[in-house]
């Protein structure tokens, strides 16, 4: 027996909304992807290449400081946090022209020392342009690897008009987290790239869900309207979208305002994923099966005759 918040007497009319929320959909893919030409995503130092310096202080850092230290003395573009423990502070410096590694590792060190004299060099990493365009590359890949295994899947346990309906609707969520970032330019690390393919996760389990039940709708009703099966479905998953959902998104704010630096940008793409792959769950990927022509023949098999049977 499944745990449910509520249970409502009525369907919900979702189907009937089909339409404007499928303009909507578009209007923002769209607008992500001109986003995402046009400005682009301001990607970290895990993708464009800088370096990379572990400094051990006495006792806890205090971020806010070192950063606006560093700032005024002309390292504004430098992404401080924490690592491990709060004594150990990780910064992160993009590639500058005419600077070497070493040498910038050196300066960054006095500048730092100056503020507090006792700051400790624990290790200093070059990442190369080569590499961080490597590392985008793979990255991407993955997307695509990804996409291409959830087409696949769900072909093969639904049929080929939920497919294309999964794949509209986690598009979408992936076009629309990716917009975001683009659209405010914070940084896109490889977290928030492990949190772009969480998201994709996240969003297809979500429509199963939903497809789940139209597929068992489909099966053991007599009824032919197709919007009504579907409304059926939503209103039936609903409280079981929501609890998972809203204990899930708790987890993930949880995250963002008290995990600090480190997982703001993971914890942020997953919040944004949570929200949008919902609303596509149910508002999204139902109207494109149905635009394509889905009907109850497509689920109910054939009954076969027994050679020698009287008709």
């Amino acid at each position: 027996m499944s745990l449910e918040l509520f249970r409502l007497e009525r369907d919900i009319p979702f189907m009937r909304w089909a339409r404007s929320t499928i303009f909507f959909s578009v209007a923002f893919i769209l607008a992500a992807i001109g986003l995402l030409v046009f400005k682009g995503l301001n990607l970290g130092v895990d993708f464009t290449g800088g370096t990379v310096m572990e400094i051990g202080y006495p006792a806890a850092a205090d971020i806010p400081a070192i950063r606006n230290h560093l700032a005024r003395n002309g390292y504004a573009d430098a992404q401080v946090q924490t690592f491990g423990a709060s004594t150990d502070v990780l910064i992160r410096l993009p590639v500058k022209a005419g600077v070497t590694s070493a040498q910038l590792s050196e300066k960054v060190l006095v500048v730092l020392r100056a503020q507090e004299p006792r700051a400790d060099l624990r290790r200093v990493e070059f990442v190369g342009p080569q590499v961080g365009k490597e590392l985008f590359e793979d990255g991407a890949l993955a997307l695509l690897v990804v996409s291409i295994g959830i087409v696949i899947y769900l072909a093969l346990r639904f049929e080929w008009r939920f497919a294309i309906g999964a794949i509209f609707a986690t598009a979408h969520d992936v076009f629309i987290v990716l917009g975001i970032f683009a659209l405010f330019q914070w940084e896109f690390s490889l977290t928030v790239l492990a949190a772009v393919l969480a998201v994709l996760g996240y969003s297809v389990n979500d429509t199963v869900v939903v497809f789940d039940r139209i597929r068992e709708n489909f099966r053991k009703t007599r009824m032919t309207d197709v919007a009504a099966i579907m409304d059926n479905a939503k209103t039936a998953t609903l409280s079981r979208t929501i609890i998972t959902s809203g204990t899930t998104l708790m987890m993930v704010l949880s995250m963002l305002f008290l995990g600090g630096e480190v997982l703001h940008g993971f914890a942020m793409a997953l919040a944004i994923g949570i929200v949008v792959g919902t609303y596509s769950s149910v508002l999204v990927a139902s109207p494109i099966v149905m635009w394509l022509g889905v009907s109850r023949e497509d689920f109910i098999k054939p009954v076969k005759q027994e050679s020698g049977a009287v008709v």
